[in-house]
Parts: structure tokens; sequence; C-alpha cells
């Protein structure tokens, strides 16, 4: 790692501790009240007590239950639309005629936000888990569609007529020569689908009243629980880092072929 690395990693270090002094200041000194911003002790301590971290006989661990729910849906909801998406995206790319035919109705169905469709999905399925685990997989499902859609189509023309000359039937194209030069494109859209499902999960869990982090937060604040609202939201951002970081790990191992 270059002297350039450390310097970034040290600055983005110092730009998170230069914030969470910001709201120590802010919270502390009384700019804000309280009641709606809480101090970062408070909010600590929340979050140490809903995780039964603190040690003490009255942590409740509702929150480490919450998370638990929470990230489940989010990493079924993240494989269901990776395994979707791969393949509807392979079959699409694969093919320019398809994708002439198809391109526009995946530009109209695409903007549509997931969380938009939630009352429909409820009355389809009605308030339970599978709904919003629905909806989570649609919503994910798109960036690594288009995605696999864009890496199959970027492929080396001449590698289909490679294919062709060497007798590979489409299946084994797709897997020896296609997937392969879209992986970077796929494992890009497998990076943004799981922020999304995340961020759908939460909102799922408001709206349709199932167990999680989103009904924890929508609770806390509605109970004016404000330490307890800011533990659900610190909690949120670590998942999204330590999933974003996990899978980052994972695409820089499986891409390493491409820096010898």
């Amino acid at each position: 790692m270059n002297a350039r690395s450390h310097m970034n990693r040290l600055g983005s270090v110092g730009v998170l501790l230069a914030l969470v002094a910001l709201w120590w200041v802010a919270s502390n000194a009384g700019w804000v009240s309280r009641v709606f911003l809480p101090t970062p002790q408070a909010t600590f301590a929340s979050l140490l007590e809903g995780l039964n971290l603190s040690g003490s006989d009255n942590g409740s661990g509702e929150l480490l239950g919450f998370t638990q729910a929470t990230v489940g849906r989010m990493i079924e909801g993240w494989l269901l639309a990776s395994l979707f998406g791969v393949l509807l995206g392979a079959a699409i790319g694969v093919s320019p005629a398809v994708r002439a035919w198809v391109q526009p109705t995946l530009e109209f169905i695409r903007p549509l936000p997931a969380s938009a469709l939630l009352p429909l999905a409820i009355s389809i399925f009605g308030l339970n888990p599978g709904m919003v685990l629905f909806v989570v997989a649609f919503g994910a499902m798109w960036p690594v569609l288009l995605a696999t859609v864009h890496g199959f189509a970027a492929v080396e023309p001449r590698l289909a007529e490679v294919a062709r000359c060497l007798g590979m039937s489409r299946a084994a194209y797709i897997w020896k020569m296609g997937l392969p030069n879209a992986m970077p494109d796929i494992l890009a859209g497998m990076r943004l689908a799981l922020t999304i499902a995340l961020i759908v999960a939460v909102v799922g869990e408001m709206i349709a009243s199932q167990t999680g982090l989103g009904q924890a937060i929508l609770l806390a604040a509605r109970a004016f629980r404000a330490s307890d609202l800011f533990a659900g939201i610190v909690l949120l951002g670590l998942i999204g880092f330590v999933s974003n970081a996990l899978l980052a790990f994972a695409e820089q191992r499986l891409l390493r072929w491409q820096h010898p």
C-alpha cells in the first residue's frame, strides 16, 4: 500500500472524527435540543444496551434481533436479485435482437422506485415477510440486470466469431467467454444492488410493520426516544459500510486476474 493510500485512509478517518466532534459539541452545548439530537454518549449507550453488549442485566438485546431480521431480509433479497438479474441480463445481453426489443421496456420500468410498489405488493401479497422480500428483490434486481446486459453487450465481437468457429453452444459461450468478460460490470451492479436492498428492506419494514430495524427506528421516532433512534441509524450505517467493504474485497479477489 503506497503513501497516497495511507493519506486517503487517514483523511477519511479524520473527516469521520470531525463529524462526531461536531455532533458532540452541538448536543452537549445545547445548540439542538437533546429531544431531537442526543449526545454521542447516549447514542452509544443505547446501541450497547440494544445489542445486549453493555454488560448489565438491563440490556434488552431487542436491537440485535431487529438487526438480524433486517440483515437476513437484505441478504435474501440481494441473492434473489443477483440470481435473476444475472440470468435475465445474460439472456438479453447476449442477443442484439433481444436487446433491441426489450431495452425500451427496461428503460420504462427501471426508474420506478421499489418503495412506490409497496402498496401494490401489499394488495397482492398482504402484510407478510414474503411481500417485503419480493419488493427488496425487485428493487435490487435492476442494477444487476442492467449491468449484466451492458457487460454482455460490451464483449468483443470477435469472441463470438471464435466461439462459432469452435462450434461452442450458446450456453458454453455465455459461461466461458461472456460471463468472465462481463464480470466487472456484474460485480459493480451487485455492489449497488446490496445498498438498494438495505434501503428497501428498511422502508418495507416501516410501511408494512415487519420486524426489523426500520420498524424499530419508526417506533423510536414516534416515542421521541432520540438515543434509540440514532442508535438504529448508526447501526444501519455500520451494516452498509461492512457489507460494502466485504463485497469490495470479494470483487478485488475475483478480478485479480485483471491486474497481474
